[in-house]
């Protein structure tokens, strides 16, 4: 799947393993390391269904307020939150990383 990062620290935090940005920089290395494992779920996978198959990311679509953002598991209590998009065929290969989310607050 094709990924591009909304926010320049989440590509940071992707490649680098830390950032500079305080929203992210004191995320705990645990959390960090998982968060790194799902991004390569996500770009190993061929289309959005792929994600279905790996239990631990329970993907979900969001409604209400999020309507429209999909999620997936980084630990029980962190989300990242992203947009997919279809390539021309129709077939979603393409995940727009927004943020990490702490479930709940």
């Amino acid at each position: 799947m094709n990924i591009t990062f909304e926010d320049t620290a989440l590509e940071e935090l992707f490649l680098k393993g830390k950032t500079k940005s305080k929203k992210y920089s004191r995320l705990p290395k645990d959390v960090v390391k998982r968060y790194v494992k799902v991004v390569n779920y996500i770009k190993a996978a061929s289309r959005i269904e792929d994600l279905f198959r790996v239990d631990s990311l329970h993907y979900e679509k969001k409604s209400g307020i999020l309507k429209g953002v999909e999620a997936v598991w980084i630990t029980a209590q962190y989300r990242l939150l992203f947009h997919s998009s279809p390539n021309e065929d129709g077939i979603i290969v393409n995940a727009l990383l927004e943020e990490i989310s702490k479930h709940y607050e």
